[in-house]
């Protein structure tokens, strides 16, 4: 969906049904997996108190984008019913003495690593929808964040400066998906230095791949595609027609049997299977990714049709496994599924790839959409 556009009918015939979804998840503790480093007896402490503003939802990563997708939702749909309950979700989190806390346990000795990159990425992602919703409450709680977001901008910056490989996973470590929503946040900040550098991690790391091995694709516990990752990282990168040239030596053949077996949407064989269930998220992800890798090439680009009937067919499995979730995924699909619908990878700052020979696009302000 293009910057500026009203929500399109797909995205306001799902937001109920997405917001209610995060609402019962947001501020439920348990079940909780929590990666915790303990450094003696008095670390051992309940999920609310280690950390007071990301203790629900499961895990902190599925916290962190529960935030982000209901502040997603509520500045698209100021008017809907679940507005008001999102906002006040929102409020009771983020509060300068809870994010407060939040920094002290993350700058703890030990948790140099914590929640890197993913819960980091996103935690940016909810930093720049905060700063980009034009309403007084957003403003209180973006800034209330400030410092935990500048903490997790050092934390990536650092890590991806020492980072020789990128994590070429299916999961939370892949290097490209964090990496093109931190890109995403450098550009609605107009941090320029960060997009500057990392900009350039992605060049380095992925510019020179060619013939993609679909076959390895997909894993069985893959919520995120490492291929399709990389060239939806890329096309916020490269100019149009750089990006198109580098997708044709890394998919060649788009057309082939073995495309068709790879691009065709999984299905998740036991949604109560905390690890099973990411295959569900594996179906929105793709269609994402498609969307924005499509999106990139020049509209003449012959490979844009198969891409985006690719996308279609994933969006449609994976929104219509959205009924009758377990909580191994229901406590973090809507948010996936929020991110497709609204097109938050399409309209955020800079995300589709600029015109040809054009540099990377604008910082945005406030209030954007």
């Amino acid at each position: 969906m293009p910057p500026g556009s009203g929500p399109a009918p797909d995205e306001r015939a799902h937001a109920e049904q997405i917001a209610a979804m995060a609402l019962a998840a947001i501020r439920r503790e348990y079940p909780s997996h929590v990666t915790h480093l303990l450094r003696g007896d008095a670390d051992a402490l309940p999920p609310r108190e280690l950390t007071p503003a990301f203790f629900g939802s499961f895990d902190w990563h599925s916290a962190v984008h529960g935030h982000w997708c209901l502040a997603r939702l509520a500045r698209r749909h100021p008017d809907a019913g679940f507005a008001g309950p999102a906002r006040e979700a929102l409020g009771v989190s983020l509060t300068r003495p809870n994010l407060a806390r939040e920094v002290g346990y993350m700058s703890a000795p030990g948790r140099e690593g914590f929640e890197r990159p993913y819960g980091l990425a996103w935690l940016l992602q909810l930093a720049a929808e905060l700063r980009e919703w034009d309403a007084a409450d957003a403003s209180r709680w973006s800034a209330a964040l400030a410092p935990l977001e500048t903490l997790a901008a050092e934390r990536l910056g650092a890590w991806l400066a020492r980072l020789a490989w990128p994590v070429r996973a299916g999961v939370h470590h892949q290097t490209a998906f964090a990496l093109g929503l931190a890109l995403d946040w450098a550009r609605t900040v107009g941090d320029h230095d960060f997009e500057a550098r990392n900009a350039g991690r992605a060049r380095a790391w992925f510019g020179a791949d060619v013939a993609a091995p679909i076959g390895y694709e997909p894993s069985g516990h893959d919520f995120l595609s490492p291929i399709l990752g990389e060239a939806d990282l890329l096309r916020r990168v490269l100019p149009r027609e750089e990006f198109a040239g580098w997708l044709a030596r890394f998919l060649p053949d788009l057309e082939s049997a073995e495309v068709r077996r790879w691009l065709t949407p999984v299905t998740s064989p036991d949604r109560a299977d905390g690890h099973f269930a990411h295959l569900d998220g594996l179906s929105l992800s793709r269609a994402w990714m498609l969307e924005g890798i499509a999106s990139a090439l020049p509209a003449a680009e012959v490979r844009r049709a198969p891409l985006l009937a690719a996308a279609a067919r994933h969006r449609e499995a994976g929104l219509a496994a959205m009924s009758g979730l377990h909580y191994a995924g229901s406590h973090w699909l809507g948010s996936f599924a929020a991110y497709l619908v609204t097109g938050r990878g399409l309209s955020g700052a800079g995300a589709a790839a600029p015109g040809a020979g054009d540099a990377p696009g604008p910082a945005r302000t406030r209030g954007s959409k």
